[in-house]
């Protein structure tokens, strides 16, 4: 699969629940607050650092670039609220084997526990199987036990560990597809 396949400004997908699209730049303010609300064993350049950045001029420059939270990652929206909860997508940061997207998912704690994360997960790959992927991974750090709920729940399993020191141990996930 080649990577013209990754999610693009066309890109919508919906569920019975949600609809999964580009970002918006009035939305940088969402982007924000999942930066804010990011457990501080998270590594420092994923969390806002002591300057405050990223900034929402930030993350708002990066959508009007098409930057990555603008193409791979979507905005994931209720459809009852209308209100963007967070992103799902895929996503090619460099680790996997090439060919092969990450599935990346993060949404506000206001919305944890619902079943939105497994909703849009299974959204994103239906929409990777169907595009011709044949497989795709995830990583998650151990200690993000609802994250690695989400990812046994849609079928991921973990092939490989990471220890960092610092952070703790990142587990590689796999799925065929």
């Amino acid at each position: 699969m080649t990577d013209s396949a990754a999610p693009s400004s066309e890109v919508v997908l919906e569920t019975s629940r949600l609809l999964l699209r580009p970002w918006r730049v009035a939305e940088a303010v969402v982007q924000r607050e999942l930066w804010t609300e990011r457990d501080p064993r998270v590594p420092p350049h994923r969390r806002i650092d002591a300057d405050g950045n990223p900034t929402v001029a930030e993350l708002e420059d990066s959508i009007r670039n098409n930057q990555l939270w603008s193409t791979g990652l979507l905005a994931v929206e209720r459809k009852a609220s209308r209100d963007v909860i967070g992103y799902c997508g895929l996503v090619d940061s460099g680790r996997g084997p090439k060919g092969e997207p990450e599935l990346a998912f993060e949404l506000l704690r206001r919305v944890w526990r619902q079943g939105y994360a497994t909703e849009a997960s299974l959204a994103v790959l239906e929409w990777a199987r169907s595009s011709g992927y044949e497989r795709l991974w995830a990583t998650v750090w151990d200690w993000n036990t609802a994250s690695r709920r989400v990812l046994a729940k849609v079928g991921f399993t973990a092939e490989r560990k990471e220890v960092d020191a610092v952070h703790g141990t990142n587990l590689y996930t796999t799925k065929r597809l």
